[in-house]
């Protein structure tokens, strides 16, 4: 009689067990559609997001010096009487921390020169940048720089025309100005070393001429290399004494000359400043 019950009651089990099963394999169906909770790792990843990818950020130290630039030409320049803006543009954009020693990089955006080595420096950011905006150059214009420095007046002008041909009379600068200006990309800037109060003659007439060191009177070959309607900047006076900043412009055999203001100028050198 036992036994009989125990028969009767295992189908029952079964089909209770299969039921159960059943529904645990469809809750366990129903859940693994929800989203976040496979743990299945094999499956098919999600397409990546169209959304723009952040890198790990610019180099501090180019910010450090973007920003400079620009603290730079708003304090010194646009707070003054720079208000050329193709002018500003390059002033931002020229790295001038690279036109100086490593030791000085820390004040190249200061409202100062800065000493480069044999004797030269470069001029202040200011007086760059006063000095462009008289020459009112335009990218049609072929400019002459006598006093290479470390390239840096000649990159500035680089940023403003498709043309410039720059002189210096120390062998090393010229060099070194030449390998920068190569490496920051200025194809369009020729660099040779000579003695710039003699100009470049085989590139002549230039329709634009800037002077960055000084000599005691106007030199004649730069004035014979200045094109009719073009425009010279050249501070003017005695080694060791404050100058006088002019504007020359040709009006076909006619020098108009004006005084711009005071500067303080290393000296043009070469053989024919007296000794």
């Amino acid at each position: 009689m036992r036994k009989d019950k125990i028969r009767r009651a295992t189908p029952k089990l079964a089909l209770a067990a299969a039921a159960l099963l059943t529904l645990i394999i469809l809750i366990a169906r129903i859940v693994s559609m929800w989203p976040g909770t496979s743990s299945d790792t094999s499956q098919t990843p999600l397409p990546p997001s169209t959304a723009t990818q952040t890198s790990t950020g610019p180099n501090p130290t180019t910010d450090l010096y973007q920003a400079a630039r620009m603290q730079m030409v708003e304090t010194q320049m646009r707070n003054r009487d720079v208000t050329d803006e193709e002018v500003l543009k390059a002033m931002e954009k020229v790295p001038r921390h690279e036109f100086v020693p490593e030791r000085y990089q820390g004040l190249a955006h200061a409202d100062r020169p800065l000493p480069i080595g044999y004797g030269q420096t470069i001029s202040q950011p200011y007086i760059v940048a006063l000095m462009t905006q008289l020459l009112e150059v335009g990218q049609a214009d072929k400019v002459l720089e006598i006093g290479s420095g470390s390239g840096y007046q000649a990159a500035i002008m680089g940023e403003l025309t498709h043309a410039v041909y720059t002189v210096e009379i120390i062998e090393e600068l010229a060099e070194s100005a030449t390998e920068l200006l190569h490496r920051l990309g200025y194809a369009n800037v020729q660099v040779k070393h000579a003695d710039g109060y003699y100009g470049w003659e085989e590139h002549a007439p230039y329709d634009v001429i800037i002077v960055t060191c000084a000599p005691d009177h106007i030199p004649q070959p730069l004035l014979d290399q200045l094109a009719d309607g073009g425009r010279m900047v050249v501070p003017v006076g005695p080694p060791g004494a404050y100058q006088v900043l002019w504007k020359i412009e040709r009006e076909g055999e006619e020098i108009v000359s004006r005084r711009i203001t005071g500067v303080a100028f290393v000296p043009l050198t070469g053989k024919h400043s007296p000794q």
